[in-house]
C-alpha cells in the first residue's frame, strides 16, 4: 500500500475545498480551458478564477499548456478525473447527511 505523508495529503485535498475550484474542476473536467473560457462558463471575474487555477496547480490537481498567446488548463491525468468521478458516486450515497452538516458551512 502506497504511504503518503499526512501534510502532503491535506495540501493536495486542500485543493478540492472551495466551490470555486471545484467548479473550475467539472468545468474542464471533459476538455482544457483557457481562463477566459472558464470565466465565461462559470460566470466568475478573472482574478479570482486565476488564483484559483494557481491553487490548483500548485496542488499538483491541473496541469497549464502553453499554445501561442494562451494557456490551455485541464486535469492534470486519468486519476484526477476518476477521482471527481468517485466524489460523485460516495457522495450520491451520503448526501443527505451532508447537505444537514452544521460543522462545516461553507
Amino acid at each position: 500500500m502506497l504511504k503518503v505523508d499526512l501534510d502532503t495529503k491535506v495540501k493536495f485535498l486542500h485543493g478540492f475545498s472551495h466551490k470555486t475550484r471545484i467548479q473550475i474542476l467539472e468545468c474542464i473536467k471533459d476538455n482544457e480551458k483557457t481562463v477566459s473560457q472558464i470565466v465565461e462558463d462559470i460566470r466568475g471575474n478573472q482574478s479570482n478564477i486565476s488564483q484559483h487555477l494557481a491553487c490548483l496547480k500548485g496542488c499538483g490537481i491541473i496541469v497549464g499548456r502553453q499554445e501561442g498567446k494562451y494557456v490551455y488548463y485541464g486535469l492534470r491525468n486519468q486519476q484526477v478525473r476518476d477521482l471527481l468521478t468517485m466524489f460523485d458516486v460516495v457522495l450520491e450515497g451520503v448526501k443527505n447527511d451532508v447537505a444537514y452538516c452544521e460543522n462545516h458551512i461553507g
